[in-house]
């Protein structure tokens, strides 16, 4: 009897040595009540499933839950069974369709022959395909392909249902400073609401710019809405946002592509859904649209400048005499309405004039502010105090600028004396038309040719995609032709422009400041009677006074 048993023993650990690790994996896409239910169903009905089989034993059941099955980069659970299957740990995966695995025909056939790879197959039981049977992979590419335009059409009607919910004035999207969004409908939140009025009045009515406002906001202890502190960013989707004054527009991004998911900013790709007065406002329409416009002014005045040091002609060049910080443009309003661009001590700007904040510490600045306009002429009167030869300085000048423009052109092209920019490649488009319509007609030819049986199907396909290639070719150098005309119009126009600037700089016209900019060092702003001017290569020093005099140099 005892040899019975260690015989019954030993049968049980052969059976049990035998008996092979099965995985499964199950995924709901969404999280309604229904679909969850379905989610606990598939993990029993697997398990059920796997121990039905004498030989096989369950090694763990992977479930993904309320994530889309057309990317796996987020899904955790199948990337962690990935994991596993290449470690050994099991050596096969039961899963119930094609479209649960994923529903991206290049992830289905890329990690079912990966896992063959290691030994281990994928069971989609109904589709009746088990990836280590020899027509699987062409199989298991059809029925992915299908799974795949499933998803394409899926995606396709939820945009449309969405749209026209949004159509109908459904809102999609979450709470917002001021406004609780639920149900698809807004309600103003009025302890935001208190905060954005606040935001406009001090944008609007005190002329205050945005990194002040996010400052004082600081200061005074107001917590903003899903971000840490308050920026001049923050300040800015305020002002910009179009619900405050009761618009909505939706839309503004869209997803070009339904198995990456990835959203992008929706620049006129898609058409926006607007509605006026959608809502009820939390300011009122004309105060939203003055607060614009100023925002459009000063976009207007920035437009082409880099977005640092660059930003403005003068940026890093204007320097405070009390406390060395640099100037910074800020924007201010005249009694009559009218706006202008003035610099102010960056100390100052950023704490006020000069006092002992809460911690003791000395903070702010009392330098003087400077208007743009009046630093740009004492750049004139320095300029124009200097003795040069014109004719000769504008030569030289326009020799450098000619000299690095055709540097930099494509051979063939150059740029003559006079400055006009010509082609001398002497390639004519209309004659590489010609050939490609010829090309065309021969192509056309061996249709003719193959179907009565003159050229073999081999040679229809050399003979064809040599044609394309031919075509493809000529196509290319023809845009390059219509690129480079393009670009000798544009050089022409630009040569014409820097001959006429450079024709009213040396004859004393006041410019804009960013000529300027090219030949300041710095200028230091000492009070409202003394302001220095230190041009660059030049070891001389301007002074100015309010009565606009430029003094003799010293230095």
């Amino acid at each position: 009897m005892l040899i019975d048993k260690y015989e019954i023993l030993n049968q049980e650990r052969k059976i049990q040595c035998a008996k092979r690790k099965i995985a499964a994996y199950c995924r709901v896409s969404t999280d309604n009540e229904d679909q969850a239910n379905s989610f606990e169903s598939q993990q029993r009905y697997f398990r059920q499933y796997i121990e039905r089989n004498p030989d096989w034993e369950l090694y763990e059941v992977f479930a993904d839950e309320g994530i889309s099955g057309t990317n796996t980069k987020k899904r955790k659970e199948f990337n962690r069974m990935i994991t596993c299957a290449k470690n050994g740990e099991f050596d096969l995966i039961v899963t119930k369709e094609i479209s649960r695995f994923a529903r991206n025909t290049l992830d289905s056939i890329f990690y079912t022959r990966d896992l063959k790879k290691h030994g281990v197959g994928v069971i989609f039981l109904n589709d009746n395909i088990n990836t280590l049977d020899g027509d699987a992979e062409l199989r298991l590419a059809i029925m992915s392909s299908i799974a795949q335009e499933e998803s394409r059409k899926t995606s396709e009607r939820v945009k449309w249902g969405q749209k026209r919910q949004m159509e109908q004035g459904v809102v999609f999207g979450r709470s917002m400073l001021g406004y609780d969004v639920k149900d698809g409908k807004m309600y103003i939140n009025e302890d935001g609401a208190k905060i954005v009025r606040l935001i406009f009045q001090k944008f609007v009515d005190e002329g205050k710019g945005t990194h002040v406002i996010a400052r004082e906001l600081r200061e005074e202890g107001i917590k903003p809405m899903r971000v840490k502190e308050w920026q001049n960013t923050v300040i800015l989707r305020v002002i910009r946002n179009e619900k405050y004054c009761g618009d909505l527009v939706q839309k503004k991004t869209y997803t070009p592509d339904f198995l990456s998911h990835e959203k992008k900013v929706n620049l006129g790709q898609e058409e926006f859904v607007i509605i006026k007065d959608h809502h009820e406002p939390i300011i009122s329409r004309e105060l939203f649209e003055k607060a614009n416009r100023i925002l459009d002014e000063k976009s207007l005045s920035q437009q082409g400048k880099s977005k640092h040091s660059n930003r403005y002609p003068f940026s890093g060049k204007i320097k405070c005499g009390c406390c060395g910080s640099s100037y910074v443009a800020r924007y201010k309003t005249r009694k009559n309405g009218s706006r202008y661009k003035a610099w102010r001590c960056l100390e100052a700007a950023r704490h006020g004039s000069l006092h002992v904040d809460k911690a003791g510490n000395q903070v702010g600045c009392s330098g003087l502010s400077i208007r743009n306009e009046d630093a740009t002429h004492i750049m004139y009167l320095v300029t124009s105090s200097l003795k040069y030869d014109k004719e000769k300085i504008t030569n030289n000048l326009l020799a450098i600028i000619k000299s690095i423009i055709s540097a930099d052109l494509p051979d063939g092209i150059k740029v003559c004396p006079k400055g006009a920019a010509v082609d001398t490649t002497g390639t004519d488009s209309e004659k590489l038309k010609s050939q490609i319509k010829t090309i065309q007609e021969k192509h056309t030819n061996l249709i003719d040719l193959y179907i009565s049986g003159d050229i073999t199907r081999d040679e229809f396909s050399a003979a064809r995609a040599k044609c394309e290639n031919e075509i493809a070719e000529l196509k290319s150098v023809i845009d390059s032709i219509d690129k480079q005309k393009e670009m000798i119009e544009k050089l022409q126009e630009l040569v014409t422009e820097i001959t006429d600037a450079m024709n009213e700089l040396v004859n004393g016209v006041e410019y804009e400041d960013d000529f300027y900019k090219e030949i300041l060092d710095k200028m230091v702003i000492l009070d409202k009677d003394n302001i220095d001017v230190y041009l660059k290569l030049l070891p001389l020093k301007w002074s100015y006074t309010v009565a606009k005099n430029v003094n003799c140099p010293a230095g």
